[in-house]
């Protein structure tokens, strides 16, 4: 798995706290979430959980590419998530 790797290249201080992890463990949960509801689709509790934890990390990656545009393809790529689309 790639994800784990990735992980591991951030420094030990600043794993908790940074965008890339935070925007790692939504990715977690978010594929969780995902897999839960594919069994369970009238589970509209966790539908709604779901979209706040998209949205999370959806205004997380905003972040990162406006402050750093090379750490946010990195993670985006290593991550395998799509790129948003622009308005």
């Amino acid at each position: 798995m790639v994800r784990k790797s990735f992980i591991s290249v951030i420094p030990q201080e600043e794993k908790k706290g940074s965008v890339e992890f935070q925007v790692f463990s939504f990715t977690n949960k978010i594929r969780r979430l995902t897999s839960h509801l594919e069994l369970h689709k009238k589970d509209y509790l966790s539908q709604r959980g779901l979209r706040r934890i998209l949205g999370k990390r959806q205004r997380l990656l905003a972040y990162l590419s406006k402050k750093n545009r090379v750490r946010y393809k990195e993670l985006i790529s290593q991550l395998d998530i799509r790129e948003p689309k622009t308005r």
